[in-house]
Parts: structure tokens; C-alpha cells; sequence
């Protein structure tokens, strides 16, 4: 499957740089003190906006917002584990990093929160969308630059309900995955396996974790060129989403999914989506009946945009009262 693959491509750096403030570096450990770094945001900035969809449920082992509004993130860089706090001090972005990757994800920090992202390409065509972005300044596209660890997730929310993709990420992640670096204990964080990890799971215990052979399979095609699939951050939309599907189990749905947070993709639309159609529908033309095809038409005049067109519609608040019952869960693990 490898030889598939498209030679590998590279992103152009953009020429706007935040500007930052970086502390002496210090040695990171997992025990140790971390490496820091404040950064300030050149525009209004909402840290829950812009992090939140990196959030796999409630109790997700990956991602924690905790109380004072500070938020922690688990991750696997390509220089190993890392665990990092975000907080907002003032008009700064606070932030401290543990672990191997600890370097690697203070260096993305802007990009993480959007600092490559440009809200202002995006022209309002509809009233209820320009009344949504003046009420959320502070909304960017986030950018992680990691492929795998959105993939993974996304292919466990394939045609199931979220509590129960949620459940099999909680259950995989605590059991393979290892605790994260950093004062974490008290969070419960971990750190998703790395793609060996993932390819010597069990049988029995996708089974326990409720995913099908469908998705398990998808995915253990997916870590056996994990390496190729994380060139897909640095590509355009077209080819990121090509590179993608190239796996037999990855569509339209689960590419998108994907490339929102790896890549920031603005123009990613979700398609093959359960309920985005009739959201999208009743709040442009008052259909919530509305297939993908119609959603895409209404989108037509966000072009470029037509994921942050999305972002603002669920945002607005706008959305159709359920009319059928709620998707049944299902349940395997007694099969």
C-alpha cells in the first residue's frame, strides 16, 4: 500500500509571526520542572473555542479543562510523549511543557491557537453567521500538525454515537496508552500508544472496548503507515484528503474530521454527517431536512471557509429541536 503514496510535499511557511516571549529553556523531564513559554495572541483569543474540539468526551484521558480555566493536553510528537498546560494570564498566553515532546509543543503553541489561521477571509453571506462572529471574537482553527491522534478517534466515531466512541477512546487509551508526563496523576492524563501500540492491541480487547472489525481493522491499517499519513499535515487540503482515503475505511467523513484540527483546514466540510445537513439547512433556509447536497449549495458562498461557516452555525445557537428518537446504542462485547 505504501508505494500508493504520493512523494511527499512540503507547506510554505507563512510570513505573519506572532510575536513571543520564551523563557530560558530548562531541561524537561517527567518529574521535573518544564519548559515554559508566553506567547501573545495578536487578536482576541477563546481558549475553550479554540481547544475544544480536541476534547473526545467528558472524561477524555487525552484533554482536560480544569476549573481556574487552565487546559492540559496529552500527546504523542514525533520527539516523543508530552503533556502541556495552557492558561490565560491577561492579554498572555501561559504556558508550560513536560516530557520528551515538550519542545516540540511549546515551538506549535501559535499555531496550536490559531495563529496561522485567518479569520478574516471569511465574508458573512448571511446575517445569522455575521451576528455569530461578532459575539465570538475570539474563534480560531486550530492547528495541531499531528495526524494520527485525530484519525484514530474520528475512525472510532464512525456510524456509532459519540458516548459510545467516547467510551471505546477512554477504554483504549487508559489501557494501552502510558500515563503523561508531568505533575498529571491527579488529571488521569495519558498518552495515546504510539503506532505499534496500536497495531498489537488484541482482538478481544477491540472487543471489550465495543469497536467492531470494521473500525479496528481501518485502524490497523491506518498505524501501518502512520509515517506517510503524518506527512498529510503539511499538504494542502486536496492532497491531505486524498492521502487519507487512500486507506480502505477513511471517507469523506472521517477525513475532514481529521484534517479540522491537524491541519486547520478551513474549508474541510464535514460530509456524510448524521445531522450537519438539516443543522446547516435550518439555519441558512429554514430546511432541517436538508441532504449533503443542499448543504453544499447553501455553503457555496463560503467557499474556502465552508468548516468555519459550520463552526459559527453550531455556535449560533440556531439548531432544530430533535424530531427522531436518539440513536441506539449498540453493543458487541456479549456477541
Amino acid at each position: 500500500m505504501a508505494g500508493r503514496f504520493a512523494p511527499r510535499t512540503t507547506r510554505a511557511a507563512l510570513p505573519h509571526q506572532a510575536a513571543v516571549v520564551r523563557r530560558p529553556p530548562t531541561p524537561s523531564s517527567s518529574e521535573g520542572p518544564p519548559l515554559t513559554r508566553e506567547w501573545t495572541p495578536p487578536a482576541p483569543l477563546d481558549l475553550r473555542l479554540v481547544l475544544g474540539p480536541l476534547r473526545r468526551g467528558p472524561a477524555d484521558p487525552t484533554f482536560r479543562m480544569v476549573g481556574d480555566g487552565t487546559f492540559w493536553r496529552a500527546t504523542r510528537t514525533p520527539a516523543g510523549p508530552g503533556t502541556l498546560r495552557i492558561a490565560r494570564h491577561g492579554d498572555r498566553i501561559a504556558a508550560a511543557a513536560w516530557g520528551p515532546g515538550a519542545d516540540w509543543l511549546l515551538e506549535g503553541l501559535p499555531t496550536l491557537l490559531g495563529a496561522e489561521d485567518d479569520p478574516d477571509a471569511f465574508v458573512p453571506r448571511h446575517r445569522l453567521l455575521a451576528l455569530t462572529r461578532h459575539r465570538r471574537p475570539g474563534l480560531r482553527l486550530l492547528r495541531t500538525g499531528l495526524v494520527l491522534e485525530s484519525l484514530i478517534p474520528s475512525i472510532l466515531e464512525q456510524k456509532v454515537t459519540t458516548d459510545e466512541a467516547y467510551r471505546a477512546w477512554r477504554h483504549l487509551v487508559r489501557r494501552f496508552g502510558a500515563p503523561a508526563p508531568g505533575p498529571t496523576a491527579d488529571l488521569g492524563l495519558h498518552v495515546m500508544p504510539d503506532p505499534r501500540g496500536w497495531a498489537m492491541i488484541p482482538s478481544w480487547e477491540w472487543h471489550k472496548a465495543n469497536v467492531d472489525a470494521k473500525r479496528s481493522s481501518t485502524i490497523l491499517r491506518a498505524v501501518r503507515v502512520a509515517r506517510r499519513l503524518e506527512e498529510a499535515a503539511t499538504m494542502p487540503l486536496p492532497e491531505a484528503r486524498a492521502r487519507l482515503q487512500l486507506i480502505p475505511g477513511i471517507g469523506p467523513w472521517t477525513a475532514a474530521e481529521t484534517l479540522q484540527r491537524s491541519n486547520g483546514a478551513a474549508d474541510a466540510v464535514t460530509v456524510g454527517d448524521l445531522h450537519l445537513p438539516g443543522i446547516v439547512g435550518h439555519a441558512l433556509a429554514d430546511n432541517r431536512n436538508a441532504d449533503d447536497e443542499e448543504m453544499l449549495t447553501l455553503l457555496t458562498p463560503y467557499e474556502g471557509q465552508r468548516h468555519r461557516a459550520t463552526r459559527l452555525i453550531l455556535l449560533s445557537g440556531r439548531i432544530p429541536d430533535r424530531r427522531a428518537p436518539r440513536m441506539q446504542p449498540g453493543n458487541i462485547v456479549n456477541l
